[in-house]
């Protein structure tokens, strides 16, 4: 297994994956739509993505948004997405890519990475949480949609 940070020649590789990601959050398979949002967020440089490849073949990927956090006036990683194919879990991916997260956070001279994820989706937070990363117990999340 291998994992490479991707850019746009690589978006055949991501796109299947992100499709099964957004079908696993209860969305409408649009490869097409995706392809296009993917490939505007990694030319305009407003993301970074890892890919793992099992034998050659793309089997989960992380993707990963840059902002910053003005109360620690610094950098921060919004770990955004991150999905395995069913076949391949258990066996260490996720682990590995978010390993190449926090090397980003490093390299980019980010404060903290951040993340959020379904209420039911246990196995995630489990990871996260063996991972080191700790739920927040001080602020709620809010969100407004003008869509």
């Amino acid at each position: 297994m291998n994992i490479e940070k991707i850019l746009i020649d690589k978006l055949d590789d991501l796109v299947p994956l992100f499709d099964q990601y957004m079908v696993f959050y209860k969305q409408a398979s649009a490869p097409t739509k995706y392809r296009g949002y993917l490939k505007e967020r990694l030319a305009n440089e407003e993301a970074t993505v890892f890919v793992a490849y099992s034998d050659n073949k793309p089997v989960g990927f992380v993707l990963n948004y840059h902002t910053f956090s003005s109360v620690s006036l610094a950098k921060i990683i919004v770990l955004n997405d991150l999905f395995i194919c069913a076949s391949h879990r258990k066996q260490g991916i996720a682990n590995k890519l978010i390993e190449n997260v926090i090397e980003l956070a490093k390299a980019s001279n980010s404060v903290r990475i951040d993340l959020g994820t379904a209420i039911d989706n246990y196995t995630a937070q489990a990871l996260y949480e063996k991972v080191g990363f700790v739920k927040d117990t001080e602020y709620f999340s809010y969100s407004l949609s003008v869509a």
